[in-house]
């Protein structure tokens, strides 16, 4: 037996005395956040197109040392439930994606379930046997997560996915053109993901149970019961089942992992959650609603996949990424398509009529906001939406988190939605210098400002001042553009 091989019967054989005995959780202190390997944690990501796993082309070793040196700490990742189809003008396909690895090739496609020697898939490979486990998919479901756990990255398991189209429903495993067992005869996608079907839901059952039970020992895992299932009519009822069958699953192990629950586009007031769940996400959250209405649920709420659909520029999705987590958030995590086959690094450059992009330099703005976020005890600091009396310029947005007479986070953004839909992106930055001059509520005392730059980290202007305690203090910005980030502290002894 080889190294390797080795090593893969080591973690298949005893996982959980490898790792952490606790997994990433909430913080009890401060259920909004995070503790990971004993530090209050914030989870910042710009994941390629979740297809690390079922995409045999793809090299996401070199992928995890991106994210790594990034500054990163967060990836997400599809099971191979959903994955699409190679082409980006076929009928049905709604996304037109420019070298979208979620779409690997049919022989690249590596999902939880054997190919058989029975032909006639829609994809024009071989059938899959839902009865069988696919070896070599464990094995590098395993090997992916244990290399992000070495580098410090958490990794999101989404189970499930919608499919959107028929088109897309045509080439997924549990429909019975493509497996030899006969199951998810369904005319179209209606029901794929539902308690219709009882003998698929005893095989998304035991891939469930499969996948848990692979990664039980693994510290940096959560998993999310279905991407987007708003999007498809995906009942809650099987949504509860799924929840269900991962607390089962887990409660025969030592390590047990949070579950995340997506909620909707956009944010809305949360009256359907389930109680397993302790994240809740959004997909499209500009302005962050999700979080300012959901703040009282006392769970961490994140943003999954900003960056899907607001154009190529960076502008639209560090705006949304600060604002997020300055109005409370605990998880922001971008869709970045400059990760391809080939350009694990995230060199890949997204062409501009795509409707989404990502780069290397998104990726260290991204940073910026993560050492900005480290340096707060953020867990101590809750939404302020009282601190800034005056200032705001109309069409901007203000974001502020504080430890009340202590230290205040500020942030402003000039971004926002328009009513155009026609344009290919209707989130509009408005580029032009700026300049704030901002009334803030604070206790009487003396206070240090540091202005930063966003983009950069860098330092634009550091000032001392001092409140009256008269709810009038004024306090002026340096001229910037896009938006600025403001930290306030006050001095000792005052």
């Amino acid at each position: 037996m080889n190294l390797l091989c080795s090593i893969v019967a080591i973690l298949w054989a005893a996982p959980a005395a490898l790792y952490s005995a606790e997994s990433l959780k909430l913080d009890p202190e401060n259920p909004h956040y995070f503790i990971f390997r004993g530090q209050r944690t914030i989870l910042i990501g710009s994941s390629e197109h979740y297809s690390s796993v079922l995409n045999l082309d793809f090299n996401y070793s070199r992928y995890l040392d991106t994210v790594k040196a990034d500054g990163l700490n967060v990836t997400r990742l599809f099971t191979g439930t959903y994955h699409e189809r190679p082409g980006i003008f076929a009928p049905g396909f709604p996304f037109h994606i420019v070298d979208n690895v979620l779409a690997p090739k049919p022989e690249s496609f590596l999902p939880p379930w054997p190919r058989t020697n029975q032909s006639g898939a829609v994809d024009g490979g071989n059938k899959f046997d839902l009865n069988k486990w696919n070896d070599a998919y464990f094995e590098r479901l395993i090997d992916f997560v244990q290399q992000a756990s070495q580098r410090g990255i958490v990794v999101e398991v989404s189970l499930f996915s919608p499919y959107y189209s028929d088109y897309l429903w045509a080439v997924s495993p549990f429909n019975a053109r493509n497996n030899v067992n006969g199951i998810g005869n369904f005319a179209n996608r209606a029901g794929a993901l539902s308690l219709k079907d009882s003998k698929l839901v005893a095989v998304q059952d035991a891939m469930v149970e499969q996948i848990v039970k692979q990664l039980r020992g693994f510290d940096n895992v959560y998993y999310e019961i279905c991407n987007e299932p708003y999007l498809d009519g995906v009942p809650l009822d099987w949504q509860a089942h799924i929840a269900n069958t991962i607390v089962k699953a887990e409660s025969r192990f030592q390590t047990t992992h949070l579950i995340a629950q997506e909620i909707s586009l956009g944010g809305e007031k949360i009256d359907h959650f389930l109680p397993q769940a302790s994240i809740f996400t959004f997909h499209l959250a500009r302005p962050p609603n999700g979080v300012t209405l959901n703040y009282g649920l006392g769970k961490a709420i994140g943003y999954n996949e900003s960056g899907g659909s607001d154009g190529t520029t960076d502008a639209p999705y560090r705006i949304q990424s600060w604002e997020f987590l300055m109005a409370g958030g605990a998880l922001v995590d971008l869709l970045d398509y400059s990760f391809t086959v080939g350009h694990e690094d995230g060199s890949f450059v997204v062409p501009p009529k795509q409707p989404a992009g990502g780069s290397a330099t998104l990726r260290r703005q991204l940073a910026v906001l993560h050492t900005f976020m480290n340096g707060l005890d953020f867990a101590i600091m809750s939404p302020s939406a009282k601190v800034i009396k005056a200032g705001v310029p109309e069409n901007a947005s203000a974001y502020a988190l504080a430890e009340a007479g202590k230290i205040y986070a500020i942030y402003i953004g000039h971004g926002r939605l328009l009513k155009d839909k026609s344009v290919l992106s209707n989130y509009f930055v408005d580029r032009a210098p700026q300049k704030v001059s901002l009334t803030l509520d604070l206790p009487a005392g003396s206070y240090n400002a540091t202005w930063i730059d966003p983009k950069t980290g860098g330092i634009s202007k550091d000032e001392t001042f001092s409140s009256r305690g008269d709810a009038q203090t004024r306090i002026q910005s340096p001229t910037y553009s896009e938006d600025i980030a403001l930290k306030i502290t006050r001095t000792l002894g005052s």
